[in-house]
């Protein structure tokens, strides 16, 4: 081993052509300019010209000069040798044959060059090195490219493998320690001991005292909220979240709890003093705000399933129950008013015009005849059932169901007091009221009296009002205090979610106003901001060259309307669209895609996870949560066989074998020590860079264009984070991997979220948060990803949004021009944009917008602070002004462009075979994810997510092969039909059963293709 956190394969790569360099990396690293072919050309013969090129190219490349420019790939030679107009690149054979002449070439490229040596900015590459350490957390190998490529950069040249990773490893442990020490000197001798009793495990019990704490809630009940919040308080108690920690990096000190929360208290007690108590105070920190997560989050859901659903179902069930009493008590009714009406109105001759008199005369008439139908007794008692049974005539749709509610006290009386003492809530002026309303509630919880000055009588909307003070039970003068509790709970709920009632101890809870740029940080960050979106800082110019180019498209369009036979307009003026005919499959595509997929190799599902880490490293990605090297031989058998188990969600037990990397003590040590979102994140960065560099993946598109989509899981375990939906659950609870795929295939990230939420409250925070690839331009998403808030953050985020519209009829157009003649369009442009109202709120919007661009606030929490109870803020509703010219264009571009509808059309397949693909991997336990925290389920998908995207890369390289040899068989092989190839094969992939992990050599880098003749069960 070169050093330890290298493999000799690694240091042998370094600085070295491990492989022939793609042809976007020719283009970049080896192509001649002017100048470059000025200072060839003074060399007198081919091979030198050849050869001083070949060197001068190769150290922008590798960063150093090779040891034999002869050696150099064919590739390369043959792609200078061109651009020189040398016809024969084997003369480069002939270099350097006297001694000293590639020596002196070196030199001169060195001079000329600027290329500086190692020793000349040693010291600057430790002051770099030792700020990226300390503000990133980045593991060895990683801080080893960044400075190789830092050097290169700066045309540096590079000094050996060794002496680099030894400079990489002082600085990365010197950083380590001093995070360390830091954290500890920030303790007192008590609070070192408060953190060390943590390790301890009380006697009788059977885990440590830190187990114990950062074990979150489980299943939804008011003891559970109880356990929440007394956990929470009981961590907030220890005091750590007072410590002022703002000198750490966050995500140090995010990495640091992260080893805390996950690691075992046995292997945390091994450490020495500072790592010890450093590594405990941060995960205390952060437990201290996770456990009021947890809580709010059990919260939301109790107050939305197990009473305001539950009191709604129970409603119905119950209403289904007396439905035959209300229905004879009716018909009864019905009927004796039935006679008062035909005996006592006076009945007019249609053809005569006589009138007759009443039948009856006189009221004991009229009631011998309702006697004779329906006996008095019994339409008394129909009256009473009807007054027992329905809701008096001033109730509303509401009143029954929170009758029922407030019959369930007993599920929120345990931590109602807890609540208000934990929880340190905060509002904004709208929600103030409930706030105070909220803290009132312990001082009227048992008493047997409260009056109405007692309460706030404001929030007593709808059908509260009478349960609250017209409750037939209460006393006068006194109201319900368990409705007017649950009454304040209710709004509570409603103002969470809004973000007006918000928790200043949470962080997913927080106050997201409070996150957002302003003050100086603002001013500092807005030009940068407005010049990486391309946004001016005045909206006057920018808002007419918008309404400029909705005016004139509008115009173009409905001019073209005559020879455009996929749009009509119904009566009332309403778009609709012919449907989009599929695109028919020529033969020679079916031959194509036939020969291809029977050419593929036949493999097992680890077969395939090993030979992609062969290719691009990507196991290198999983460092110890511990910060430690790796000290583990076949560290990559065990990533692969433990992406097996949890890809396929199959468990340990098919992948544990003889081998050491195989057994089960080494695959559940890697398992809690390598394996974590982080890694996975890291990783897959990877794939997605080998994916794209791919001839075939390019064919398919360039990586600007992408989609978001939800896949559903059932959650069949109790937990906090699923949610209802007996549509895609059954009786169960679920979460949704809305997750982001570009146009190469390749899966650039995604997110968990509990139940099945509108994919438009995400959207942002995705494509911010994609784990790599190019920056998409064009997003497509399913209807349930469109607002017109989302339209607008999207489109001032700089990307061009393209959701399908499943109900496009419904679709209000937008137009600025109140008179403009838009022709076939008069009638659907119905809606008009306010652009003063845009223009008023520009600054705000910008500032909105920048907070979501650095990452300052969630694009979640923006979207639910911009709108309230669904209606949006007077901010929330200029964006959605400007989202809708945005709109606009987008339908108007569907009506003109067919080509613009099947590419959306495509995107959109292209994500669904993407899914089901996961579902075949995901195949153990019936596709369930048996996860039942958050954390859990991420790290869970994170792994599928992983195993997609390498099969995918795996599939791509062998279908670009088999596609290039056919090419050189005279297979007819069209452009067309290879952009319609598709990546999300199967058929020759075992992921079922017992599994190989050993991979054969590969000499030339890929196994042999089979025949394309050659029979499924070969």
């Amino acid at each position: 081993m070169a050093v330890e956190f290298l493999t000799d394969e690694q240091a042998a790569r370094y600085g070295s052509f491990h492989e022939v360099p793609s042809r976007a990396e020719l283009e970049r690293y080896f192509f001649l300019d002017d100048a470059d072919r000025e200072a060839v050309q003074a060399k007198r013969r081919a091979h030198n010209r050849l050869g001083f090129a070949v060197q001068l190219t190769s150290v922008r490349f590798l960063g150093r000069f090779m040891p034999d420019p002869r050696q150099v790939p064919a590739e390369v030679a043959e792609y200078l040798a061109e651009q020189l107009e040398i016809a024969d690149a084997s003369c480069l054979k002939l270099y350097g044959e006297r001694d000293g002449t590639a020596r002196t070439h070196a030199g001169e490229i060195q001079e000329s060059g600027g290329w500086r040596d190692f020793a000349e900015v040693r010291d600057e590459l430790v002051v770099w090195l030792d700020a990226r350490a300390w503000t990133t957390g980045d593991g060895p190998k990683a801080l080893f490219d960044a400075a190789a490529g830092w050097l290169r950069e700066g045309r540096v040249l590079l000094p050996g493998a060794s002496r680099l990773a030894r400079l990489v490893g002082t600085v990365r442990e010197a950083a380590n320690q001093r995070l360390w020490d830091t954290l500890y000197g920030l303790l007192s001798v008590g609070q070192r001991a408060v953190l060390d009793s943590l390790l301890t495990v009380p006697p009788g019990e059977r885990v440590s005292e830190l187990d114990r704490l950062r074990r979150g809630p489980v299943r939804v009940s008011g003891p559970q909220m109880k356990a929440a919040l007394k956990r929470a308080e009981e961590i907030a108690a220890l005091g750590m979240g007072d410590l002022d920690t703002s000198a750490i990096p966050p995500r140090r000190l995010a990495e640091l709890s992260r080893y805390g929360v996950d690691g075992k208290a046995s292997l945390l007690r091994r450490h020495g003093n500072s790592r010890r108590l450093a590594t405990l105070l941060a995960t205390t920190v952060y437990l201290t705000t996770r456990a009021v997560d947890d809580a709010l989050d059990l919260l939301e859901v109790l107050i939305a399933t197990k009473l305001l659903a539950k009191a709604e179902r129970e409603t119905v069930k119950e209403k289904m129950k007396t439905l035959p009493r209300v229905e004879r008590a009716s018909a009864k009714l019905a009927t004796a008013f039935q006679v008062v009406f035909d005996t006592t109105s006076e009945l007019v001759d249609t053809d005569t015009g006589e009138v007759t008199g009443p039948a009856v005369e006189s009221f004991e008439a009229m009631w011998e005849r309702i006697e004779a139908v329906v006996p008095r007794h019994e339409l008394a008692a129909a009256i009473a059932a009807l007054f027992e049974l329905t809701p008096p005539l001033d109730s509303d749709a509401d009143e029954a169901w929170r009758s029922m509610l407030v019959s369930r006290f007993g599920t929120v009386r345990p931590f109602l007091k807890l609540l208000v003492a934990v929880v340190d809530f905060g509002a904004t002026p709208e929600g103030e009221a409930v706030l105070d309303a909220l803290k009132s509630l312990p001082d009227l919880m048992g008493r047997k009296k409260v009056g109405p000055a007692e309460i706030d009588t404001g929030l007593l909307v709808g059908s509260w009002r009478r349960l609250v003070l017209s409750a037939p039970h209460l006393e006068p003068g006194t109201v319900d205090w368990k409705a007017y509790t649950f009454c304040v709970l209710e709004q509570l709920h409603r103002m969470l979610r809004s973000k007006q009632v918000f928790a200043k101890n949470s962080s997913k809870w927080g106050d997201p106003r409070a996150k957002l740029l302003a003050g100086e940080a603002w001013e500092q960050a807005r030009p940068t901001v407005l010049a990486s979106l391309g946004l001016p800082g005045e909206a006057g110019e920018h808002l007419a060259a918008r309404a400029a180019l909705l005016d004139g498209t509008y115009r173009e369009v409905a001019g073209r309307l005559p020879d455009n036979a996929q749009i009509v307009f119904d009566d009332d003026g309403r778009l609709h669209f012919a449907a989009l005919e599929p695109e028919p499959e020529p033969a020679s595509l079916l031959d194509l895609r036939a020969a291809v997929n029977a050419m593929l190799p036949r493999v097992d599902l680890p077969e395939v996870l090993l030979e992609v880490f062969s290719w691009t490293g990507a196991d290198q990605a999983f460092t110890s949560v511990t910060g430690g090297e790796a000290r583990l031989r076949d560290l990559h058998v065990t990533i692969a066989a433990l992406l097996v188990a949890h890809g396929c969600n199959v468990g340990y037990t098919p992948v544990i074998g003889g081998a050491d990397a195989l057994k089960y003590g080494r695959l559940s040590h890697v398992d809690q020590t390598y394996l974590r979102l982080a890694t996975y994140r890291a990783a897959n960065a990877t794939l997605i860079e080998h994916q794209a560099s791919i001839g075939l993946a390019q064919a398919w598109g360039g990586g600007l264009v992408a989609s978001v989509d939800g896949m559903r899981f059932v959650v069949p375990v109790p937990s906090v984070y699923a949610r209802p939906n007996p549509k895609y659950f059954g009786r169960r609870g679920g979460a949704t991997w809305l997750n982001m795929i570009n146009d190469q295939a390749a899966g650039l990230g995604g997110k968990v979220v509990a139940g099945t939420p509108r994919d438009s409250l995400y959207v942002l925070d995705v494509l911010y948060d994609r784990d790599g690839g190019r920056r998409p331009e064009m997003i497509v998403t399913d209807t349930a990803s469109y607002s017109d808030i989302v339209f607008g953050l999207l489109t001032l985020a700089g990307f061009a949004y393209a959701p399908q519209l499943a109900d496009l009829p419904d679709q209000k157009m937008w137009r600025i021009d109140r008179t403009a003649d838009y022709g076939a369009f008069q009638d659907a442009a119905r809606g008009r944009v306010d652009l003063a109202r845009i223009e008023r709120h520009w600054e705000d919007i910008l500032r909105i917008i920048g907070s979501i661009h650095t990452g300052a606030v969630r694009a979640y929490d923006v979207i639910r602070m911009l709108s309230r109870d669904g209606r949006p803020t007077p901010l929330g509703d200029a964006i959605a002004h400007y989202g809708r010219i945005a709109k606009t264009l987008h339908i108007l571009r569907l009506a003109d462009e067919p080509g613009y509808r099947r590419q959306i059309k495509v995107q959109a397949n292209l994500q669904e075979g993407r899914h089901a693909l996961a579902r075949k991997i995901f195949h153990g336990r019936a596709g369930q994810l048996y996860q039942r925290y958050q954390d859990g389920m991420e790290d869970q998908i994170g792994a599928l997510g992983l195993v997609l995207n390498a099969l995918v890369l795996f599939n791509t390289r062998y279908m670009d092969a088999a596609v290039t040899e056919l090419r050189a068989d005279g297979f007819e092989v069209r452009d067309e039909d290879v952009a319609r190839l598709s990546p999300f094969v199967r058929h020759h992939v075992n992921m079922l059963g017992r599994y190989s992990f050993q991979l054969p050599d590969l000499p030339g880098g890929l196994r042999p293709l089979r025949d394309k003749h050659a029979a499924d069960d070969e």
